[in-house]
């Protein structure tokens, strides 16, 4: 897999990074590149790699083959103290005993900063993460959200040159998960640090990143910007989990004489379900048109989604606006209808 973005400049590289616990395979030749500065998400299910591979990054993880390089220098052994790296744990793993400042202090005390330099850099981070009027609080006083603030800003107050953070917002409920995404966001760019996310929720990585690698299995399935790696997965598992998509098969779009670039027979096409138009009658010039019959349908508030069979019961999905009684009229449980879908579309996916 090549990251078409990779000629630019690398500050950090992962060169054919594996690792083995015996006959199982965590990471396999794992490569691509981090620029300065950026936010990249490494994004995938449970034990697909991406926190092995956030370890790997911090240190705390040797590999089993492959190097981890910072700069064109090779730092694969260099001892975690020693990378000037931030962490941020999902459990946040704050002092019960200190207050916010105590816990935010700990790492400069570790490192024997003087206590003039100490108490300037953590009242800098308390007005970045907005807890100037909590530091002499304790975490237990503190709400979810203010302790994260606190995670992060303990892993800040040292100046670190990356900053890593494992799930920090999985413990979190909905509302306060979208608002710190929120504040991550604009303290990324207050920084001007590399941040690198490890996350299994596909909005939220959406959401932050400058790009997202997409893990599976332990290995890297895409690497690119939100929007290329959701409107061009490379192949079935980055389209079926990068959000819905509807996948359609080559031979029945060449029964049709639709002919797509880059597909070959037997292979799949991914269209986005906000792609589908859903319509009474099929559509003219310029689109592919099938007609489909709805098993079922789910009110999501704006708008109406339809679980559609379609010929030889294909399964798709479309969307009908929640105000559009007419359509919504014609299109019940059972009913007969249509999809349609520009004819330059379609995605080809490889090993589908």
């Amino acid at each position: 897999m090549v990251d078409a973005t990779a000629d630019r400049s690398r500050f950090l590289a992962l060169e054919g990074v594996a690792k083995r616990y015996g006959q199982v395979t965590a990471l396999a030749e794992v490569s691509f590149d981090i620029r300065r500065g950026e936010f990249v998400t490494l994004l995938g299910p449970s034990g697909s790699g991406k926190t092995t591979t956030l370890m790997t990054i911090a240190g705390f993880v040797e590999p089993s083959a492959g190097r981890v390089g910072r700069e064109g220098l090779d730092i694969t052994r260099l001892p975690p103290e020693k990378r000037n790296f931030g962490m941020v744990f999902q459990g946040y793993a704050l002092f019960p005993h200190m207050t916010v400042r105590g816990n935010i202090a700990y790492p400069l005390k570790i490192r024997r900063w003087p206590q003039k330099q100490r108490e300037a850099a953590i009242e800098r981070v308390l007005a970045q993460v907005d807890l100037t009027d909590f530091a002499e609080r304790k975490p237990s006083q503190l709400s979810g959200g203010q302790q994260q603030r606190v995670a992060l800003a303990r892993a800040l107050v040292f100046d670190p040159d990356v900053l890593l953070l494992d799930e920090p917002l999985a413990a979190l409920d909905k509302n306060l998960r979208k608002q710190l995404q929120a504040e991550l966001k604009k303290l990324h760019r207050d920084v001007g640090k590399t941040f690198i996310f490890v996350t299994h929720d596909q909005e939220e990585a959406l959401a932050l990143s400058d790009r997202i690698a997409i893990f599976n299995k332990g290995r890297l399935e895409q690497v690119g910007a939100p929007e290329e790696v959701y409107n061009r997965p490379t192949n079935r598992f980055v389209a079926t989990f990068l959000g819905e998509t509807n996948l359609v098969p080559a031979d029945l779009l060449a029964a049709r004489g639709v002919c797509v670039e880059g597909l070959r027979p037997g292979g799949l096409v991914s269209i986005r379900p906000e792609l589908v138009r859903v319509s009474s009658t099929p559509q003219g010039e310029g689109v592919v048109s099938l007609p489909v019959t709805v098993s079922e349908r789910l009110f999501q508030g704006s708008q109406v989604q339809l679980s559609l069979a379609g010929p030889d019961g294909l399964p798709l999905i479309g969307h009908v606006r929640a105000d559009d009684e007419a359509l919504l009229r014609v299109t019940g449980r059972g009913e007969t209808c249509w999809v349609s879908w520009p004819v330059g579309a379609g995605v080809p996916l490889h090993n589908a």
